[in-house]
């Protein structure tokens, strides 16, 4: 600049433009993945709707239910049918919430109907109005419905918000009621898992985290996302160097099946870290990338787990295609191999609402409708 005089009075303004550029990329606000944008396929009317379900009874009570592991040794392997079907009876209400909320979410988004909007949103807003899901008084198994509730939820209800059909511009009040609890129940999570001693911080850790990610992409809250990061960072740091979670191997006969259900909540955090900015695919040497390779090898070879536990593996888990719905995180984090690629179309869509619905849709939409084989 040859003019010293104006160079002299441009400088607080440059320096000031680069202070509120930096600025405004630190405060860039949280996102999902772009599938997360994708409009409503088609706005449908006509009574062909499939009605509102009676509401669950937001449930209130103490979170204490029994474990279905109850009266099994500590490798926590062993069925109890008993305790089991109290367990589903006593978290029946929770349950057809989180279902519920995914199943109508999935059709909203495909059919547009404003009935099924309007009932998911009635139904979030009176648990979040009951304070639903926040008691205090917990056991291991209630916070752990806790979290897996608080993700199937926020994770469903990004789908809406993200939208670039804006299905909640005319709903901003439910909005606001229904993210001050997700916010909340957050916060509850972080407390119920943060900082435990290695030796318990396994696939309940990673879902934990995995919930509290999808909320702070809902509430556009950076200290959740924070927490969400390190508890990711916690978990892969555990896996060893060829692949295996030492807490998972516990498992006895089922450890296989739990190293496969460690992996959907730590690549869908990755898959929502990477979008803003942080990439943690490299983390422990590609600890995730390790992980993935050794389920599925562990899948073609089970004798690979048996060998490193000297239990024979059960198998019943990872014969159910939806198991696997990690597959679509994962394959958009790292290059999966062609007969990786080939087993995922070949089980697409992926549909869980512990991950909030349709994957396939979200990570790849061109194999959304199932037709295999294209």
């Amino acid at each position: 600049m040859r003019n010293p005089k104006l160079k002299t009075l441009l400088a607080p303004t440059l320096l000031g433009l680069a202070i509120f550029a930096g600025t405004a990329q630190a405060a860039a606000p949280l996102r999902p993945p772009q599938g997360y944008f994708a409009p409503v396929d088609k706005f449908k009317t006509g009574d062909k709707s499939e009605g509102c379900d009676a509401m669950p009874t937001p449930y209130t009570g103490p979170l204490q239910f029994r474990s279905k592991y109850e009266g099994s040794d500590k490798a926590r392997a062993t069925l109890n049918v008993q305790s089991e079907k109290a367990f589903r009876d006593t978290t029946k209400d929770i349950t057809t919430l989180e279902r519920g909320t995914a199943k109508r979410v999935m059709q909203f988004m495909r059919d547009g109907r404003p009935e099924q909007l309007d009932c998911t949103l009635n139904w979030l807003t009176a648990w979040a109005k009951a304070d639903a899901l926040m008691s205090k008084d917990f056991n291991h198994t209630g916070k752990s419905m806790r979290k897996w509730a608080l993700g199937s939820m926020a994770s469903s209800y990004i789908r809406l918000k993200f939208s670039d059909s804006h299905p909640l511009a005319q709903h901003q009040q439910e909005a606001q009621v229904i993210e001050a609890w997700f916010s909340k129940m957050a916060d509850q999570v972080v407390s119920d898992w943060d900082n435990l001693p290695l030796e318990k911080t396994n696939n309940h850790s990673y879902w934990a985290a995995w919930s509290v990610m999808a909320t702070s992409v809902a509430t556009n809250r950076r200290d959740l996302f924070d927490w969400a990061v390190k508890e990711y960072k916690v978990g892969v740091n555990q896996i060893d160097a060829d692949g295996y979670l030492p807490n998972e191997l516990k498992r006895q006969q089922r450890a296989l099946a739990y190293h496969n259900y460690a992996l959907p909540p730590l690549a869908m955090i990755a898959s929502f870290a990477q979008v803003n900015g942080v990439d943690l695919r490299q983390e422990n040497n590609g600890a995730l990338k390790r992980l993935g390779d050794r389920v599925l090898a562990g899948v073609k070879d089970p004798d690979q787990f048996e060998k490193k536990n000297g239990k024979e593996q059960d198998m019943t888990d990872l014969k159910e295609d939806m198991k696997f719905a990690w597959l679509e995180p994962f394959c958009t984090l790292y290059t999966c191999s062609p007969d990786v690629i080939e087993k995922k179309h070949g089980m697409q869509p992926f549909k869980t609402f512990r991950l909030g619905g349709d994957l396939t849709k979200v990570y790849d939409p061109s194999h959304e409708k199932g037709n295999k084989g294209s």
